[in-house]
């Protein structure tokens, strides 16, 4: 790999104001960490202490992106970055728009016949009874989550009608808009994916009902498997369809494909997450470790493509 000068004005933004913001916390500091350890001149800069356009930048500036959630992953920093014309790392505004909005994204998988459970988005001001519908319509159990959120966050999984209304008054917290979405029964799979070349899969497995936000970060006994494609054929149809959705999403830079495998062994695309955890619990770090990277490694490769006439 050729390696960036270490004088490379690199800048971490993290933090923010999202929901989000105490995980971007954890990646961003330890994407600076693992860049600094190898010899970068590595600062921080969090907006929601300081905007954008008020910070000093200094010369041929590189701006590394790891704020989870609304405004580091719907499009809106890519934006303000176009405007100063610094280069970043990862998706640009409208494909990261596209990706977090899960709405949207699945109405490309769709459009492409890949497969994807059946959902519907509806307002969070929608009636009990509508809603009750709705869910009858897509069949017990479903997914009720924000249409654009991140980590889990305002999920649940609902078996029955009783649940329904508090599932939404969760997901609502977050979101106007909800997404109510047909749970598929299986095993839980992420593929990490860098600039189109996949990263080894990996299976989760948690003792809570889904791999939700304290299972994702919280919970010691969660267990993730990482399996390559030539050890199985279900991280090579993984694997396959991820890299698919990336591509029709038309992402850069580090992505996590989230999917649900059924019982028959069918994969089914949940979401695209442009901006990935790097905390010491994330599944692309362990992924990259499993691949014969160090986190140094795995970021100097985020770094790279981002730099005009420089690749891997």
């Amino acid at each position: 790999m050729t390696r960036l000068s270490n004088s490379q004005n690199v800048i971490v933004l993290l933090g923010g104001n999202s929901p989000e913001r105490a995980i971007s916390l954890e990646s961003g500091t330890a994407v600076a960490r693992a860049l600094s350890e190898v010899g970068y001149q590595v600062r921080q800069l969090d907006p929601a202490d300081q905007p954008l356009s008020d910070f000093n930048w200094g010369t041929d500036p590189l701006a590394v992106i790891m704020l989870h959630g609304t405004y580091g992953e719907d499009g809106q920093v890519q934006a303000e970055l176009e405007d100063l014309k610094i280069p970043y790392t990862g998706s640009d505004e409208v494909a990261s728009q596209l990706a977090f909005h899960k709405h949207s994204a699945k109405e490309v998988f769709l459009a492409h016949q890949l497969p994807t459970p059946d959902w519907k988005v509806l307002p969070s001001t929608i009636d009990q009874q509508e809603l009750e519908c709705l869910a009858t319509e897509i069949g017990y159990p479903v997914i009720v989550k924000p249409e654009a959120q991140g980590s889990s966050i305002g999920v649940s999984i609902v078996r029955t009608a009783d649940e329904l209304w508090q599932a939404l008054q969760l997901a609502k917290e977050f979101d106007d808009l909800i997404l109510i979405e047909k749970a598929i029964c299986g095993e839980e799979w992420t593929v990490p994916v860098l600039d189109r070349q996949p990263l080894p899969a990996i299976r989760i497995s948690s003792n809570r009902s889904f791999f939700d936000f304290a299972a994702k970060y919280e919970d010691d006994h969660t267990k993730y498997e990482v399996i390559k494609q030539s050890e199985s054929e279900t991280s090579q149809r993984a694997t396959v369809l991820s890299l698919k959705a990336c591509e029709l999403l038309k992402t850069a830079g580090v992505c996590r494909v989230d999917l649900m495998v059924d019982d028959s062994g069918q994969p089914w695309l949940l979401e695209v997450n442009t901006i990935p955890g790097m905390t010491d619990h994330s599944l692309v770090p362990k992924a990259a470790y499993a691949h014969g990277w160090s986190m140094s490694d795995l970021c100097e490769r985020i770094l790279l493509p981002a730099l005009p006439n420089r690749s891997n």
